[in-house]
């Protein structure tokens, strides 16, 4: 997976030029979410800056290559982060691998281990503990927790301020009404009192594993393709 910082990145990411390229290197499926114009209304977090503005997750192919190709590909790219990552699908969304646009808020969150918590704790926190909290509190249809293996890039790009690396990319789907709709992306009933509730509930979980704080939290469009 790759993080990107630049402007417009939208138009260039879904350009046949990068997926020729990557495909060059045999990588046979490349996700693109990006923060763009049907998001736009969306909440956004940054941990640094300077928002990040898409990621791009591959399957097969070289990891190097790849950090180069998109480099060579996406002049505006401004920077790229890139992770091995090992896959989780707590909510596997249906997929189709055509280039449409999913009709849906993607939300991707990324994730930093608080140096308090020792590596499984704070895995068993997260995936043990909060995982069934969030799809319980949350509308989303589809959450895919990305475990980070180890960096790809020549040297991760964080904050300043921030001196623990990304240990995590999280992605959640919600309905588009989400967007602007806060009952909507809890899922509640209607009512202030079961959203209270759901939001309590959720931000005291995240609590327990540090995600309340050093985090990125991008909105965006999801968009699918196979390279085959």
């Amino acid at each position: 997976m790759f993080a990107l910082w630049g402007d417009e990145l939208a138009s260039t990411l879904l350009a046949p030029a990068l997926r020729s390229a990557l495909a060059g290197l045999g990588v046979e499926r490349l996700q693109v979410n990006v923060d763009d114009a049907p998001v736009a209304a969306a909440m956004r977090i940054p941990a640094g800056q300077e928002p990040i503005k898409a990621l791009l997750s591959t399957w097969g192919g070289g990891a190097a290559d790849a950090v180069a190709s998109v480099l060579s590909a996406l002049p505006r790219v401004r920077r790229v982060t890139g992770w091995e990552v090992e896959e989780r699908r707590p909510i596997a969304p249906a997929e189709t691998w055509d280039g449409s646009r999913l009709d849906a808020l993607a939300n991707v969150a990324l994730l930093r281990r608080p140096p308090e918590l020792t590596h499984d704790e704070w895995r068993h926190r997260w995936l043990v503990d909060h995982t069934p909290v969030a799809i319980a509190t949350q509308g989303t249809f589809g959450y895919v927790q990305n475990i980070v293996v180890g960096p790809i890039t020549p040297a991760t790009v964080e904050a300043a301020s921030l001196e623990e690396p990304v240990a995590a990319l999280v992605e959640e789907l919600f309905p588009t009404a989400a967007i602007t709709d806060i009952h909507a992306f809890y899922g509640s009933d209607g009512t202030d009192a079961d959203l209270a509730d759901r939001m309590e509930r959720m931000m005291a979980s995240v609590g327990r594993f540090g995600a309340d704080r050093g985090l990125d939290l991008v909105p965006s469009s999801r968009y699918l393709f196979d390279l085959t």
